[in-house]
């Protein structure tokens, strides 16, 4: 079993080759989505999360998807149990310190981090922040 953790806000390719990755390492995979208030490191996410749990769970490469806990992210990694945690490429998470969390809550489970993944063509957007940022700036010129 594996699991997979983030915020998801706007799907795209990007998300798709980390989970695909992610599904690689074992025959179920979980996501868990990160709550809006649990999201400090960037811009909140505009979609709500249920919204971003409900998308994810309706991608084939996902088994089942899950809100994350309010305020302990080892929670549902307790409650799932997975024999490995993938990280994505450019996450902030310290991949040391969600071992030693893991060994002191006894549970054995590997962590590894996906690999990146470049634009397949010209004008490719693998980032959420710039999907937004390229809809304001065309609103804002267009006058919409």
């Amino acid at each position: 079993m594996v699991l997979a953790q983030g915020t998801f806000d706007l799907i795209h390719p990007g998300h798709l080759h980390y989970l695909s990755e992610a599904a690689r390492h074992g025959d179920t995979l979980h996501v868990v989505v990160a709550r809006r208030e649990n999201v400090t490191h960037k811009p909140t996410p505009v979609c709500p999360d249920r919204q971003r749990r409900d998308v994810l769970d309706a991608l084939s490469v996902v088994d089942e998807a899950h809100v994350g806990h309010p305020d302990d992210y080892f929670v549902p990694v307790e409650r799932i149990d997975p024999d490995v945690i993938v990280l994505g490429f450019d996450q902030h998470h310290d991949a040391d310190a969600i071992r030693e969390q893991l060994r002191e809550r006894g549970l054995d489970c590997e962590v590894t981090r996906a690999t990146g993944r470049e634009p397949a063509y010209d004008g490719e957007i693998l980032s959420t922040n710039e999907i937004v940022d390229r809809l304001v700036e065309r609103r804002e010129r267009d006058g919409e």
